[in-house]
């Protein structure tokens, strides 16, 4: 996490949500972000963004990691 960013950071209550339900939450909870879901096994790419949020499900679509800024 980075101090520049704007609004909230992280979502650790949203272990174990449904990815699509979690991706409402985190851009109601913080608009200046825009929630992306992340499928097992998927990459994602590694710069640092205020602006994005990846959301990592497992196979049940369940988020398996904690969301944060990023």
């Amino acid at each position: 996490m980075s101090s520049e960013c704007q609004g909230k950071s992280s979502w650790p209550e949203l272990l174990g949500v449904f990815g699509a339900t979690a991706v409402a939450i985190i851009e109601r909870d913080n608009p200046l972000v825009t929630a992306i879901i992340v499928p097992p096994g998927s990459s994602v790419i590694f710069d640092f963004r205020c602006d994005r949020v990846w959301v990592y499900v497992d196979n049940n679509g369940n988020v398996d990691r904690v969301p944060r800024i990023g």
